[in-house]
């Protein structure tokens, strides 16, 4: 307690020392906190579910492309022949679009529609009511349906009485027999919970083995490891493949925790930038750490005075340490609640690309963790200062003219090794971060296909009242008429599937004459009207659009893409050639070639794409040309819907650039924060420099003093001092180059066509950081040639 005492008192008589050591090591801290406390949500919490070790995503593997989800008959062969899991269910895609009318506005939700058993395999209970019973998902029961804890707070204001009521789904009543907890929210996003069966007839969508959309979840039996259910799974496949090889062939299964899913490619992000923080502060640590060694030489005849009066190195060095572990503490505090600040601004920075954002908080966890670090972090900075302090030479000490001595050759050696360790950190960091630019710089230049600018889309989803094919046709064209009638449109175009918002339709085709190799090519398949080429403003490269004509009557004619024409007609005229699509027997024939467009991602390669004219559709995006911003245009479109249906929902009223931005927003989050890291990282490094040579050039004042009396130059003087630091520089700079060349590796699959060793951004950060170092050398460079030679001679 005494040293603790006699360690505030130390801090308080230098409060600009303490200042600057507490605000540096409350950024490196704050930073780190902030960061861990996201990789904790995120990453180390486990999913609040029952037993969350136990629960594995199931996807479906279709030669090298791992999303082409599990048919309905391949889930049903895998629900009876395997012994590996406790319960398999399955819901239709992720979510499905849902239309709740009745009071209030009509609103579009997200629902998802699952087997009966599926809430049971993440054993959680409602909070209100019950889950589905066994067989509720079979044809001619009563409609039920289960809300998320949110929609039935915001909808229902939290009225228990909402129970055993019916709400219009779709057009159709279901009675609500549940509410699910706040935590629970699976698939992703769900809002309500409907049950689908498995229906007698073979003709249904539900018991094909040609379409993909289940994704099923199941909980591991007590014992049974995940390479052993990987194993089972894939026997089945291979049985399957055998009994159906004109659907299976190649087709098989692929198992992941849940975690993992849920997770997604943001593990690698978050693993990079907690790794980025971490040198910050150890950066932090190494300039605190200069300043204790520069502080030392001040404190040298105290130090020896305490050790000729009988104090031990060790008493002298828990002194000490005792001082660097209060300013941690103190940084510590301050980091914490710059954390509270800063993981709000992640938050906010990535709520709509960061898997459970909602849990994100500082916690009891992330406080530990920020007290852990702070203790880390004092004895980490502490110890060399303390270490080199106690074993000064007390004889020299206690003279006179000690007080102004340096901390002899130890302690410049110690100065000068933090300095090169910031500097190559830094150096990573940098490289790091300018690779994650130069690969964000080149996504941004791949063409989408498409032309986003002044362009608005919106989302619209039949129900059930138009399940004839004709009222869907007269709706979307009543729509597409009212919609061009509005000033400032220049083309209304209709699509199922909307480039880069991820929405798929991945379906086989064969073509006409073709021999059967066995296993049928995959396209995606978009229906789309005659303007939605126009409205894109997406080129015809050969043959001729689609005519209104063709569209009112679902003609069997179609457009390929060009990615499409040249894997399957290299050297050949597809014009007039027919492709046969996986759902049915009839025959369509090509009549044009359109430019590719990136459906998926910026970053993911082309697919083949066949565009079929319709407009009996069930859900479509319509895409608006405007002359000028369309922002403006979103309430009149809400107004026209509400004019042909005024129960009819709209969803993703959102402007086509927004869509694009949002394609790439995780490498823009990434980047950004790994530059602002590093941007830190070389200003406290620079900050090193110029501290390291400021204090290297007091110490030699009285020989600079010397040099210019006998006749040296200011030249000189800038060259000697000048010299001293970008030596450190320069070492510094190689360590890092060295470092960076095998780190750097583990971000290869976060880059776009961009090598983890790209020389251009290793040559680039090098001159930048030599270029600063040399600014931070030429300020105390440029001070001491201002020496007055005979006040230098006369300097102790």
């Amino acid at each position: 307690m005494n040293d603790f005492k006699f360690a505030i008192r130390q801090l308080l008589k230098n409060p600009g020392f303490t200042a600057v050591a507490v605000l540096t090591l409350a950024l490196g801290i704050g930073a780190n906190t902030a960061i861990f406390s996201v990789v904790n949500a995120v990453l180390l919490r486990p999913l609040p579910f029952a037993e969350p070790e136990r629960l594995i995503w199931l996807g479906g593997w279709v030669g090298n492309d791992k999303e082409q989800g599990v048919t309905p008959a391949d889930f049903l062969d895998y629900r009876e022949q395997s012994q590996s899991f406790a319960q398999l269910a399955a819901s239709v895609s992720e979510t499905v679009p849902v239309n709740l009318t009745g009071s209030g506005e009509p609103e579009r939700l997200k629902g998802a529609m699952v087997t009966a058993n599926y809430l049971d395999v993440f054993g959680i209970k409602p909070a209100l009511g019950r889950t589905f019973l066994a067989g509720e998902d079979e044809g001619g029961r009563d409609r039920v349906v289960i809300l998320s804890h949110g929609l039935w707070v915001r909808r229902f204001g939290a009225d228990p009485s909402v129970l055993n009521k019916p709400v219009t789904l779709d057009g159709s009543n279901s009675i609500v027999i549940g509410v699910m907890p706040p935590q629970f929210q699976y698939p992703p996003g769900a809002e309500l919970w409907k049950p689908f069966g498995f229906p007698a007839s073979e003709q249904s969508p539900f018991r094909s083995r040609e379409l993909h959309f289940l994704r099923p979840v199941a909980k591991l039996k007590p014992g049974v490891t995940l390479s052993q259910a990987q194993a089972e799974v894939e026997t089945i496949a291979r049985r399957l493949q055998g009994l159906y090889p004109k659907t299976n062939a190649n087709h098989s299964l692929f198992l992941m925790p849940l975690l993992e899913r849920v997770v997604g490619n943001v593990r690698l992000t978050l693993l990079v930038l907690l790794g980025a923080v971490g040198c910050v502060l150890l950066i932090g640590c190494a300039n605190v750490a200069n300043l204790l060694l520069a502080r030392a030489a001040s404190r040298r005849k105290e130090i020896a005075v305490r050790s000729a009066l009988g104090a031990s190195h060790g008493r002298v060095i828990r002194q000490l340490l005792t001082e660097s572990v209060t300013l941690a503490l103190l940084g510590g505090v301050c980091g914490a609640l710059l954390a509270k600040w800063g993981v709000r601004l992640l938050v906010a920075l990535s709520a709509a690309n960061l898997p459970r954002v909602d849990e994100v908080e500082v916690d009891t966890l992330v406080l530990a963790f920020t007290l852990a670090v702070s203790l880390l972090t004092g004895l980490l900075f502490g110890l060399v200062p303390a270490w080199h302090s106690a074993r000064l030479d007390l004889t020299d000490a206690l003279k006179e003219g000690g007080r102004g001595a340096d901390g002899g050759t130890q302690g410049h050696q110690a100065l000068s090794l933090l300095v090169v360790g910031e500097v190559a950190i830094a150096m990573v960091l940098l490289i790091s971060a300018g690779l994650l630019v130069n690969s964000f710089v080149r996504l941004q230049r791949v063409s989408p296909g498409f032309d986003e600018k002044n362009l608005l889309t919106v989302r619209i989803d039949l129900p059930n009242p138009y399940a004839e094919p004709e009222k869907k046709a007269v709706f979307f064209e009543q729509l597409q008429e009212r919609v061009a009638a509005l000033p400032g449109v220049q083309a209304v175009g209709l699509v199922t599937e909307l480039p880069l918002a991820r929405q798929s339709a991945d379906f086989s085709f064969k073509i006409e004459g073709r021999a059967d190799t066995g296993q049928d090519p995959h396209a995606d398949m978009r229906n789309v009207n005659h303007d939605y080429f126009r409205a894109m403003r997406i080129p015809l490269l050969k043959g001729r659009w689609f005519t209104a004509a063709e569209v009112r009557d679902n003609a069997k004619v179609v457009l390929i893409s060009e990615v499409l024409a040249q894997r399957f007609f290299a050297g050949e005229d597809p014009l007039g050639q027919r492709l046969r699509p996986s759902w049915g027997k009839e025959l369509y024939e090509i009549i044009g070639i359109v430019g590719d467009v990136r459906h998926r991602g910026l970053d993911i390669e082309l697919r083949q794409t066949i565009y079929l004219p319709s407009l009996r559709l069930g859900y479509a995006n319509l895409v608006i040309r405007t002359a000028s911003d369309p922002g403006g245009l979103a309430a009149a479109v809400r107004q026209e819907v509400m004019a042909v249906d005024p129960n009819q929902p709209v969803a993703n009223v959102k402007k086509m650039e927004q869509w694009v931005a949002d394609s790439v927003a995780q490498p823009r989050y990434r980047m950004m924060l790994l530059s602002v890291f590093s941007a830190v990282a070389m200003l406290l490094s620079v900050v090193g420099i110029y501290g390291v040579v400021s204090y290297a050039a007091t110490q030699r004042t009285r020989e600079i003093g010397l040099r210019m009396a006998l006749g040296a130059q200011k030249w000189n003087v800038l060259s000697l001092v000048i010299g001293q630091g970008m030596k450190l520089a320069l070492i510094g700079v190689g360590v890092g180059l060295a470092a960076a060349m095998a780190l750097t590796q583990v971000m290869r699959n976060l880059l776009y066509e961009v090598k983890p060793t790209d020389l251009l951004t290793f040559a680039s950060v090098a001159i930048l950081l030599l270029g600063v170092a040399l600014l931070a050398c030429w300020l105390p460079a440029r001070r001491a040639t201002r020496v007055d030679p005979m006040v230098a001679l006369r300097y102790e």
